[in-house]
């Protein structure tokens, strides 16, 4: 496949759209487009059948720029807000293609050439397992996916007619988040080089400063979470069960950018009452009798990392009540979080022991 002459058309695709948006948008934006070719990591032992070349691909983004028209962005260094489509060959037959798209954060660091870009999305599979025809593929378990894309490199706008340079690292991860058997995932880490192109940056308004800074603090907030979802076992072809999660906790706003948060969970996860009836019909001598309670309690500390109305979520807790053993006694979580007004909000997040992802829990919650 010639990649450099798709990657060609593709971006020539994009920035014909790109320009005539602008027409009708004031807010000034730039396009990438980059070839990478890398490694899929052997994070775990179970994928190694699964590793045999590089695999490769192309990147297109759309970033729209900040110049400090509201606070955060000029807390954060006046980030870009984008777009990013990935197309994947991960040159093995089994494992197939993979398409992803992606809304992004853009930070900039020295002078604005180095680029760091976070990126969270969702990406089709072309060949997931089957239990008949793909058995070996191991890592992906569904054909729609959860990705992750971090991305690192070096960045010059307008070397010439507004066309710029890149080029960096990025890691791509892929996985369902345990939302069907198999789910061992896969992480590559690639080695990416493109161009970039910025219409009108001769245009581009001053950036506001940041002025003097000031001190900001709120009194303690107490909220109430109602997450849910669907998950199963690691066991293939196990049935996916529905899954409820109830969280009280405590928040405490330290500044603009920052809150501290500590509270306590109640899961009631359906796959691990039929994992504790599997385990002792299937293992009769085994530990696992079948009246272990499949209910599990917990308290956590956490962080919250604000960006206006979006937050980036971090927790780390303990299971206070363990009746079953089911990946250890701690958890973590890692997601988004949107608020809507004063008191309410949504949340997306990965909940997982360690590396090991148990579910995507979709929240709704009320700040007292």
């Amino acid at each position: 496949m010639n990649y450099l002459r798709q990657l060609g058309i593709a971006f020539s695709c994009l920035l014909i759209t790109a320009i005539h948006a602008q027409e009708e948008k004031v807010r000034p934006f730039d396009l990438e487009a980059d070839f990478f070719y890398g490694t899929i990591l052997e994070h775990n032992p179970d994928i190694s059948h699964l590793i045999t070349e590089h695999p490769q691909g192309i990147m297109l983004a759309y970033n729209r720029k900040t110049y400090g028209y509201e606070a955060w962005e000029r807390r954060y260094n006046f980030p870009d807000v984008g777009y990013t489509f990935v197309y994947q060959d991960m040159k093995n037959e089994n494992l197939g293609e993979l398409y992803s798209a992606y809304a992004h954060y853009n930070f900039y660091y020295w002078k604005r050439r180095l680029q760091f870009r976070i990126g969270q999305g969702v990406a089709i599979a072309t060949n997931p397992y089957d239990r008949e025809t793909n058995f070996i593929n191991n890592a992906y378990g569904t054909t729609v996916l959860s990705s992750t894309m971090l991305k690192f490199g070096f960045k010059q706008n307008n070397i010439f007619k507004n066309i710029g340079v890149h080029a960096g690292v990025t890691i791509i991860h892929y996985s369902n988040a345990n939302l069907k058997a198999p789910n061992n995932s896969t992480n590559t880490w690639a080695f990416t080089a493109g161009i970039n192109y910025f219409p009108k940056a001769n245009e581009f308004p001053d950036y506001i400063p940041l002025g003097e800074k000031t001190a900001y603090s709120e009194p303690i907030h107490y909220n109430l979470v109602v997450s849910g979802g669907a998950n199963q076992s690691d066991i293939n072809n196990s049935p996916r069960y529905g899954f409820l999660t109830l969280t009280a906790f405590a928040d405490k706003r330290i500044n603009h950018k920052s809150s501290f948060t500590a509270g306590v969970d109640a899961f009631f996860a359906n796959f691990l009452k039929e994992l504790i009836r599997y385990e002792s019909v299937a293992f009769p001598d085994g530990e696992v009798t079948g009246d272990e309670d499949w209910k599990r309690f917990g308290v956590f500390i956490g962080h919250e990392l604000h960006f206006n109305e979006l937050s980036f979520v971090s927790q780390l807790g303990y299971y206070v009540y363990y009746p079953y053993d089911f990946e250890g006694r701690f958890y973590n979580r890692l997601g988004l979080k949107r608020t809507f007004g004063e008191h309410f909000s949504g949340s997306m997040v990965v909940k997982a022991h360690g590396a090991k992802a148990e579910a995507v829990e979709f929240g709704l919650g009320y700040r007292f």
